[in-house]
Order: C-alpha cells, then structure tokens, then sequence
C-alpha cells in the first residue's frame, strides 16, 4: 500500500508524529512489532514504573505514616498481586487509547518487525508473513533498549533489567541495583518501600549522573535515610545466579549476594535489523543514527529519525517533541525542539526534576551566575502534607537575571518544573517568576521564594 508517510515504531516518537502528521493532511501508516501500541515507555517503562511507585508509596505511608495523620491501621497487608494487576490494567487502558487515538486519525496500524527495503519501501514482518509498502517519506522512531553490562550473566529472572524488576512474583528479602540512574533508583525505591533490603552499586564517585551535584548528594541522604544502601565507584566485574540466590562481584571487594539482581545501566539505541544498509545510512560509534538537528534528516533521502534511536537525553517528552518538530518542517517548512528547556525528572520520593543548566555546567563554563534557594520545610502546604524534604534551586544569569536553570528535590517536583520550563522558554528573569503571585498555600510558592531568593529576598526564611 501506499503512503505518504510510513513511521517505524509506536512509541513516544512514533505514535505522536503519526498523529500530528495526520493532522497536517498526511496519509499515514505505523508499523510496530507490538499490538499494544505506547513503546517502552508505556509497556514496560515509564507507566508501569510510576502505577508501582505510587502503589509502593501507599503502602509505605500507611504503615510509616498515617499514624501521624490519626489515621492507624490495623493488619497490614501487602497483597502484590492486585498491586501488579493494577499496575497491568493501567498500562491495558492507555495502549488502548493510543490504538483509538491511531484510528480516529485514519492511520493505518502494521503489527510486525519494519524494516526499510529499499529507496521509499518498508517490510513489515509479521507472526505468518511479510508484505511491503511504500511511502514518500519514512521516520523512523525504534527507541531503545537496556544496556547490557559485560560480566552480567541475565537469566531473566532473579538477574533482570527494568522489565524484569517490573513484575517480580515476590518482594525480595535482599536487593541488588546496579546504576544509580534514574531508572534503578525509582525501581529500587519501589522495592525497599514494599520490604526489600536495596543495596544500589554505582561505578561512579555519586547517584543521579548529569543531576544537579548538590540536589543528587542531598537526595543520596534523604534516600540513606529511607533505608537504601550505597556503594559509590563500585565497577561491578561479574553478577550470576548461585544457586538459590545472586551473587554480584565487584573490583576489590567480595562478593555480596542478594535474591534478585537489577541491571539499570542505561539504555543504548535501537537500531538493528532496521534494513539502514538498503539506503546507504551507517550509524555513528555508540549506533545511533546520525541526523541533521534542525530537520531530523538523515543521510538518506526522504528517510529522517527521531528519539533515543539519535541519542541525546533518552526522555519520552523529549522524543514526542522532536517527531512533531520533523513531521511538522517536512509538511509546513517549521518546526523545532528547544532543548534548553527539556525537562527531566526522577519519579523518587522526593521527586527530582531539573530543567536548563546545573550549576556545575555553568561553573565549568565560567558563566557568572547568580543562586537562589528556598526550603520545602518552611513551606506551608508541604507541612501540611508531611512531605517537607528537600529544596528548590534556582540560577540565573549574573547579569541580565535571566534564568538559566531550576533544580526541585520536592514534593510533586515533576509538575512543579512546568512553570520553571514555561518561563525559560519565554526568557523570563528570576524577577519576573518572583512578580508572579502565586496561591496559598501551594507547594509552587518555593518556586517563588527560590526565586525572590536570588536577589537575597525570600519572604519565608
């Protein structure tokens, strides 16, 4: 069948640029190996992920929690397999919406492996056969896969990346994580809440890499404090399954064991059997596929990528954005991604969510910067909801007072960086967010303080 745009994965990237490409009066297919459609990110990633957090959370506070609240509970019970089918039904819910999304937009949905054959052509293998179609323009959107870690035997079990650690049958007694990435800290936070004793070995000096050092070092002791262990510069040489148990290797130490094994080492590209040969496209020497930035082209006429298959920060929104970006330069001669102001955002307790430039960033680039901080323990509503920890941090230009970066370890941190995104993107000083009035009593009022903070000004501290 013809078309004229054929996209090569339902993910993120995939599904959102088939839908604005319809909307621009395009005729549009997506081909995905999956009848579920979402990718990752909504199978086995970021939904899932975040339903078990907030499951585990639950949990945690009705047994450490409530009594505060004059709420006490009598037999507590941990029943995992409804908090896992919860979990299920959610992710069953948005596939399902993603799939009605597709249809009422006209797009034609290929279930099978897509792979390019050519100048204008994609194969779509399915479970019996393959058929090919063709297409004016080809966008290709695989995403990416856990990064496998050399000496790690994986048996899909007791010694798992993040999919595995999504559906573990039992809590463990004993915990392994190895990274103390995004991934592996909310995973081994939803663990330890449900009564896994986490042990997290990270080959790096700290947690979080690419955080903010101050926000990551403050979350490491809020995280200690919650029961999770650290073991910093930690290279883990050999992990395997002994016996009825794991034991895990490191250089210079013995090997400590533990019932389950999480590999969260990062993610690396998707890129195999994409056919990239058939069009002449080679990928760079991490494999990922080259782009121009602004178009999203690639090497190949009329063939483009979008999303963790070109690298930069592995994040859902950020994907979405470039492939409504492509589709749209392709069809209007406009569209672009702001990567200045690209949030990121670790769904621990607390939340830690950053947008624009660490401080670190701005030191080694000698950027004269100003720095405005401001407690969550001297605001009202997070008293109010127990949930005190950690600060809000904002920077700004030493001249100008444009802000050039905002770091929440918080409460609800993930929403709260909205407002400090919106007023990057327009160039808005720290001033400007501190003029701003903001409601009483809300958790988005240390992002005002921060502000006010910066001109040594805060109201509350």
């Amino acid at each position: 069948m013809q078309h004229d745009l054929i996209v090569i994965g339902g993910g993120p990237a995939g599904y959102v640029g088939a839908i604005r490409a319809a909307q621009l009066g395009l005729n549009v297919a997506c081909v995905d190996k999956n009848a579920a459609l979402g990718g990752t990110c909504l199978r086995v990633g970021c939904i899932p992920s975040k339903a078990l957090l907030e499951s585990s959370q639950h949990y945690h506070d009705a047994k450490h929690s409530f009594a505060a609240h004059g709420v006490e509970v009598e037999k507590l019970k941990l029943n995992l397999t409804a908090m896992l089918e919860r979990k299920n039904q959610i992710v069953k819910k948005l596939t399902g919406g993603i799939n009605s999304l597709l249809k009422h937009h006209k797009i034609k949905v290929y279930t099978g492996t897509g792979r390019i054959d050519g100048p204008g052509k994609v194969t779509v293998q399915g479970e019996k056969e393959s058929e090919t179609h063709t297409a004016k323009h080809i966008l290709i959107a695989s995403g990416s896969v856990p990064a496998k870690l050399q000496g790690v035997e994986f048996d899909g079990n007791r010694i798992g990346d993040s999919t595995t650690a999504l559906s573990y049958s039992e809590v463990p007694a004993e915990m392994i994580v190895i990274g103390a990435g995004y991934i592996g800290l909310e995973l081994g936070s939803v663990w330890s809440r449900l009564g896994a004793k986490v042990t997290v070995l990270e080959y790096l000096p700290r947690i979080m890499p690419g955080a903010d050092t101050e926000m990551a070092t403050l979350a490491q002791k809020i995280f200690e404090k919650q029961g999770i262990k650290f073991q910093l510069g930690a290279k883990v040489e050999k992990a395997a399954v002994d016996g009825a148990r794991c034991s895990v290797k490191c250089e210079g130490t013995d090997p400590i064991q533990a019932d389950r094994v999480l590999v969260a080492t990062g993610r690396v590209p998707c890129t195999e059997g994409l056919g990239l040969e058939s069009v002449g496209i080679k990928l760079d020497e991490r494999g990922r596929i080259p782009v121009d930035m602004t178009t999203y082209a690639t090497t190949a006429a009329n063939v483009y990528a979008v999303g963790d298959c070109i690298g930069g920060a592995m994040l859902a929104h950020k994907a979405s954005d470039e492939a409504v970006a492509c589709v749209e330069k392709l069809v209007t001669g406009y569209g672009a991604v702001n990567y200045d102001v690209i949030p990121s955002v670790a769904y621990t307790h607390p939340e830690l969510a950053s947008v624009g430039k660490t401080e670190q960033q701005l030191q080694e680039a000698n950027h004269a910067y100003r720095k405005g901080t401001f407690p969550f323990k001297a605001n009202g509503r997070a008293i109010t909801l127990g949930d005190d920890e950690g600060l809000v941090k904002v920077l700004s230009d030493e001249k100008t007072d444009r802000v050039l970066g905002v770091h929440i370890l918080g409460p609800r941190a993930g929403d709260l960086i909205a407002e400090a995104g919106a007023a990057m993107a327009f160039g808005a000083s720290s001033e400007d967010i501190a003029r701003v009035c903001h409601a009483h009593p809300t958790l988005a009022e240390a992002v005002r303080e921060a502000s006010l903070a910066v001109a040594k000004r805060s109201l509350h501290v």
